[in-house]
């Protein structure tokens, strides 16, 4: 915050200066008279206000991927195609304070952006950085979640397989159905079993006394998510 801030809104100009001091769940008025509530930031907030230059993986498949793969607290995640971290912070968020991500990228640009914003919502100290290098990928071990999202994450299945503990997780990004069959094909051919390809969707409820409905607006279609479970090949 600094003192002489000003932030122009559709709803008015917001003095942020004059919120230095106060607590959270109070407001202040904009120049026309619109009440502004000053609450504190979650994942969810540092998710979708984060820099970036690439597609995020947003938090509607976030849910699932938590449940569907069991993350928790002590998780070692493994994670290829870091982007904006978007995703490796909401990881961050659920594994620590004894778990730790472990995310790669081979654009230099992103990675610096990556790291502004784990930096700004305080993963950072959970999440290693590194540019893409199969001979410190290999270095890893007893990985329990690898997440892929890249355009042909099924050429990775043979570099994550042996730093995974058995029975342990992959996740593919795939922005396509084509993607999505190359992918799963791969799997079953790869030492994976337990193979799951869903689609998420959210719809937003307006809800108001007397007309609540649906909201005219949705997010479609964002990605699939192919799943599956690392066991011994050849088996």
């Amino acid at each position: 915050m600094e003192r002489e801030k000003k932030l122009h809104t559709h709803i008015g100009i917001i003095d942020v200066g004059g919120s230095i001091g106060l607590e959270y769940g109070a407001s202040i008025l904009t120049n026309k008279e619109k009440r502004v509530f000053l609450l504190p930031p979650n994942t969810y907030d540092f998710v979708m206000k984060s820099q970036r230059t690439t597609q995020i993986v947003y938090p509607k498949d976030y849910g699932y991927i938590s449940a569907r793969t069991g993350l928790r607290n002590g998780f070692q995640v493994l994670e290829i195609g870091t982007g904006s971290a978007a995703l490796s912070t909401f990881l961050a968020s659920i594994v620590m304070p004894n778990g730790h991500i472990h995310t790669f990228d081979v654009n230099e640009d992103f990675m610096s952006i990556a790291k502004k914003n784990l930096e700004k919502s305080g993963m950072s100290f959970y999440v290693t950085q590194h540019k893409y290098d199969p001979e410190i990928l290999s270095q890893l071990h007893d990985i329990d979640l690898v997440i892929i999202d890249l355009g042909d994450p099924w050429n990775y299945l043979d570099i994550v397989h042996p730093v995974m503990k058995s029975g342990a997780h992959v996740v593919c990004i795939c922005p396509t159905m084509n993607q999505l069959e190359m992918l799963s094909t791969h799997f079953f051919r790869g030492g994976f079993v337990d193979i799951d390809c869903v689609e998420t969707f959210i719809r937003k409820i307006e809800a108001r006394e007397g007309k609540t409905r649906p909201s005219m607006r949705m997010i479609g279609h964002t990605t699939y998510l192919g799943f599956a479970r690392k066991v011994l090949k050849g088996v």
